[in-house]
């Protein structure tokens, strides 16, 4: 799975992509246990993260009407709609939790259909069962995330599981390629 001919030719490089590595992935890997233990707060902290991306995104979808056309009313729009979203994330976290729920729920649907469609596509080879495994897995998933999504408490409590199971395996992967990286350096 990893390419390593990916990376940089300047073996002088690799202590520094093997150090800044492992130092995300020991962040990542607290921050994934610290939302694990409080999912609440983790599910806080996704929403607040999300809503200040809109409200950034806005800002730069502004800048960016004013620089090109200053006339373009939709381009104001869009950076209109971003900065009042993301603001009323920020102000009322509860819609916050519910917009982030309800967004989790579409991606697994999504994501069933497309293991579904994949499985189907590859039954002949070897291993067709596991996109549709997945495709199975994401179904229960969204089920999951549309039966709680009324329900802020269980919804943060999802988000929150969710974010942390992700950082989790994230910030492990990462420590392990700031290893592998480091023994091919020859460290």
């Amino acid at each position: 799975m990893w390419n390593y001919s990916m990376l940089p030719n300047d073996m002088d490089i690799l202590p520094k992509l093997s150090k800044h590595a492992m130092v995300a992935g020991i962040i990542m890997v607290i921050l994934g246990g610290a939302a694990l233990f409080y999912p609440f707060y983790g599910s806080l902290f996704t929403v607040a993260f999300v809503a200040w991306l809109m409200i950034f995104a806005g800002f730069a979808a502004g800048y960016a009407t004013v620089k090109g056309n200053p006339k373009d009313w939709l381009g104001w729009l869009k950076s209109f709609i971003l900065i009042m979203t993301g603001a009323l994330m920020i102000f009322y976290p509860g819609v916050g939790i519910q917009a982030v729920g309800l967004m989790l729920a579409i991606y697994f649907l999504l994501d069933t259909f497309a293991g579904f469609a994949l499985g189907a596509a590859m039954k002949p080879a070897k291993g067709w069962w596991l996109w549709s495994l997945n495709g199975f897995i994401s179904l229960v998933l969204a089920i999951i995330f549309l039966t709680s999504w009324t329900s802020i408490q269980e919804t943060a409590w999802l988000i929150g599981i969710f974010v942390g199971i992700s950082l989790l395996f994230d910030g492990f992967m990462l420590i392990f390629m700031g290893n592998s990286v480091k023994k091919i350096g020859g460290e």
